[in-house]
């Protein structure tokens, strides 16, 4: 009798994993001339990051203790009394549209979070494509590749003015999906007036494609009188169909680490992302519930946080100006986005040897090799020390 004829099992394919698929995390790159800047005798200024360095208001921190004895699980859609106060929020500090309301929010666990998952939450896929700004944070990119789908960088401003002629011309119009703003944009401060805004909602919604605007820097206007939001009736029309604005707590109110932040507009789109969310038990936790709704009804924390910025800004933009640097843009936010003529890394590893870090342009997108991009978040002692490293090199 002939042996039984036998089968090997297949070899299975390489496993491809996630992480192997996405570009190293831009800020591992600054390591050495973090390390050279720190040699300096007077310490090192890091200006490479927007983190809050100024305290947390004590009535945030004091809403926070009292509603430490938190067994329970909290919900998704956050207490009736967050939900109202970021519609009230929106409404007395962003001009939102009379029709928003508590039904047309979602508190968030901090803003890059939801960044990096919308594509996911919204059910985009590998068949569509999603446009962010061409020099832009990168992680509107990392949420599009984290699903497979095609990350298109877009001139925004080209796009108001021109409509589908800004795109690539490769791109199959109808596989774009989402469409993000960043309004004032980091790394840059540009900001776009509500009637270029409201262009590009009108050529958005007649393409069906959603936009999502990005606004946590909106409260740090400095050039200009306002920040628009896309929530804004001058822009919506006072429609929030197909519209989403992400805003932060972080910034306006030093709550990075309590990762405060929120999501809001149209209510089909919101009820998919509170739908998703249930499903993977992301809930934001219940005393950072509280100590975000104290603070969302605080306007004079926001408005001193501001003033320590522009005081910050008003030391060291004419350092910079001094020292041969052209800040650009910059007409809102955080940074101060700057020129020395040469590539940004040169840049980066000329300021460490004055003990400065800054992150380079590259960081941002390809258009951006000259810049750097320099945080206003650090103390008034170590913005005093940068200014008088720039001016005495």
């Amino acid at each position: 009798m002939a042996d039984a004829e036998t089968t090997s099992a297949p070899t299975p394919a390489p496993r491809r994993s996630l992480a192997g698929r996405l570009p190293a995390f831009p800020w591992d790159a600054l390591a050495a001339a973090k390390a050279r800047a720190a040699e300096h005798p007077d310490g090192i200024v890091d200006l490479s990051v927007g983190t809050p360095v100024d305290p947390t208001p004590a009535s945030v921190q004091q809403a926070l203790a009292d509603a430490a004895d938190s067994p329970g699980y909290p919900t998704t859609i956050g207490t009736p009394a967050l939900r109202e106060a970021i519609a009230d929020f929106l409404h007395r500090r962003r001009g939102a549209a009379a029709a928003l309301t508590a039904e047309h929010v979602l508190p968030t666990i901090g803003s890059k979070e939801l960044v990096a998952h919308l594509p996911f939450q919204l059910g985009i896929d590998a068949d569509d494509a999603v446009a962010f700004p061409h020099i832009a944070y990168p992680t509107y990119d990392m949420g599009a590749r984290f699903v497979g789908a095609r990350p298109v960088p877009v001139d925004i401003a080209d796009l108001a003015a021109c409509g589908d002629a800004a795109l690539p011309a490769d791109l199959e119009l109808g596989h774009l999906r989402l469409l993000w703003l960043n309004l004032p944009s980091n790394p840059t401060g540009e900001v776009l007036d509500a009637q270029q805004l409201a262009a590009i909602v009108a050529w958005a919604r007649e393409r069906g494609i959603i936009i999502a605007s990005d606004e946590c820097y909106a409260l740090l206007p400095w050039t200009v009188r306002e920040v628009p939001s896309i929530l804004d009736p001058r822009v919506s029309g006072g429609d929030l169909a197909g519209l989403l604005c992400v805003h932060s707590l972080s910034k306006q109110a030093n709550l990075a680490g309590y990762r405060a932040a929120f999501v809001a507009g149209d209510p089909d789109l919101v009820g998919e992302l509170i739908a998703v969310r249930k499903q993977a038990g992301m809930m934001l936790p219940g005393p950072v519930q509280a100590a975000m709704t104290a603070a969302l009804g605080d306007d004079e924390a926001p408005s001193t946080q501001h003033e320590r910025y522009r005081a910050r800004r008003q030391t060291l933009l004419p350092a910079l100006e001094s020292a041969g640097g052209q800040v650009t843009g910059s007409q809102a936010g955080l940074y101060l986005w700057t020129t020395f003529g040469e590539d940004g890394m040169t840049t980066v590893n000329r300021l460490a040897e004055l003990g400065m870090l800054v992150a380079p342009g590259m960081f941002y997108g390809e258009g951006a090799a000259e810049h750097v991009r320099i945080a206003l978040s650090a103390t008034d002692e170590r913005i005093a020390a940068a200014a008088s490293r720039l001016t005495s090199r």
